[in-house]
């Protein structure tokens, strides 16, 4: 696993979800909830990326290669969290916060805090299951290409 690849990667997914919620904010269709599900694309290019990177270096652990697909996932939760914090108290805190509020799943009036620590659980979920995911499609895949080098081998 590389520790750069992870960050690097994890800082795409970041620069992609950023920007994608600033221009929903800028056409104001930040409170399409369906819309902003879009940013799991991200999610899946970059952490498939981190995967794809490995595999195209011979490394098909498949713990390592999980590990850095969570990692990956994780890098761009904090950074998107943290800017979503800073964003939030930019935009003028608990009054713009209670905006967004109405079209999550929140009860009451949360603070910026408890709806960033609902955002990381949310991410963490996602960066799981999207982590999971891919490495059982890039597993299938690997064990495909290990059978025709095995058949290569033999018929040598």
């Amino acid at each position: 696993m590389k520790i750069s690849r992870v960050i690097i990667n994890g800082v795409i997914i970041y620069i992609a979800i950023a920007a994608f919620f600033l221009l929903m904010e800028m056409f104001g269709m930040s409170d399409n909830v369906w819309l902003r599900l879009f940013n799991f694309i991200f999610v899946i290019y970059g952490i498939n990326r981190t995967i794809k990177q490995n595999y195209d270096e011979h490394i098909y652990g498949y713990l390592t290669n999980i590990k850095s697909a969570f990692l990956t996932g994780v890098v761009s939760l904090a950074l998107t969290v943290l800017s979503f914090i800073g964003y939030v108290e930019y935009k003028g805190g608990d009054e713009y916060l209670h905006h967004f509020v109405e079209k999550y799943i929140f009860a009451g009036k949360p603070s910026i805090y408890q709806f960033a620590f609902g955002l990381t659980l949310e991410g963490l979920a996602a960066t799981a299951i999207v982590s999971f995911a891919l490495m059982q499609y890039w597993k299938d895949k690997v064990e495909k290409i290990n059978e025709v080098d095995d058949v290569r081998h033999v018929s040598h």
